[in-house]
């Protein structure tokens, strides 16, 4: 009896663990964390003190996490009517709406205060720039009112190489605004490939994405041109950084990827080419900056 009451325990913890974990949308900011270290290896022109790394991470990590929960929290109502979303953990029961916003809040001043502390107070700021801005400008303002909701709240994404530039110069320079442009303009590129096939969900929600309000021509139309702007961004790093042969090669090879996808769904539109699409974009993503390291760190 004594240890089946410890496995349901166990069983309990394990799942209330998960079930906050899951607010944090972890995939999201492992996908931001992927911008930040690439960001601050180019601001050092190799590895920085192992510490700014550590403290940059954690401290951007906790802030992104309570973030994302505090719009679990604030679109609960739309999420519980969304396929997409009806399993995250407010909607499916897991977790209280109130301890879901103390928890953002708590997870987003403990993630500002580590900055502070043990990066500085520029990146601090910048910190509260992005998680104020997802939170009350994009989830608040934007996401419920207008089909650039997507475009304009990109910028909270695009905030982590900022930040992470900032945390080794203490300052934020051309290379890192150019790194900042190729996120934002990544990032509609890569929720609108996903919207296609989620139309009748978002439309359901009364939430006016792209493909509800202008419809899936006009929609695949800016993903194009929106892919266009990113690749343009990557590919003018090095002129203003000191990025080299190598992540321009690689930057050139995932353009003609990127391009070519985006082109292929314009001409021959399907779902499973949307869907092919918004997986390839995380690829793009991880692999630019992932290229980006590796010029630093190898040539």
């Amino acid at each position: 009896m004594l240890g089946t009451a410890v496995r349901q325990r166990t069983r309990g913890v394990a799942g209330a663990v998960r079930a906050y974990v899951g607010l944090t949308k972890p995939r999201i900011v492992l996908l931001l964390l992927v911008t930040t270290v690439p960001a601050m290896l180019l601001a050092q022109g190799g590895w920085p003190p192992s510490w700014t790394m550590v403290a940059t991470l954690v401290g951007g990590a906790l802030a992104a996490g309570g973030a994302n929960a505090l719009n679990c929290y604030f679109d609960r109502d739309i999420d519980s009517v969304m396929l997409r979303t009806r399993g995250r953990p407010i909607p499916a029961g897991t977790v209280e709406p109130e301890r879901a916003l103390a928890f953002g809040l708590a997870l987003g001043a403990l993630g500002v205060l580590l900055m502070q502390a043990a990066v500085g107070t520029l990146a601090a700021l910048l910190t509260i720039a992005a998680y104020a801005f997802y939170v009350l400008v994009y989830t608040l303002t934007l996401k419920r009112t207008t089909p650039l909701n997507i475009v304009i709240g990109g910028a909270a994404g695009a905030m982590p190489p900022v930040i992470g530039w900032a945390a080794v110069r203490d300052e934020v320079g051309a290379a890192a605004l150019v790194l900042f442009g190729i996120v934002f303009f990544w990032t509609p590129v890569h929720f609108w490939a996903l919207s296609l096939n989620y139309r009748r969900d978002y439309q359901r929600a009364g939430v006016p994405m792209l493909p509800v309000v202008k419809g899936e021509a006009e929609t695949r139309r800016q993903i194009l041109l929106h892919a266009l702007a990113t690749v343009g961004l990557s590919l003018a790093l090095p002129w203003v950084s000191d990025a080299g042969a190598f992540y321009l090669a690689a930057a050139a090879a995932l353009a003609v990827a990127l391009l070519g996808q985006g082109l292929w769904l314009l001409l021959r539109p399907s779902a499973r080419r949307a869907a092919f699409l918004f997986q390839l974009s995380n690829l793009y993503l991880a692999a630019l900056f992932a290229a980006l390291a590796v010029d630093v760190l190898a040539f």
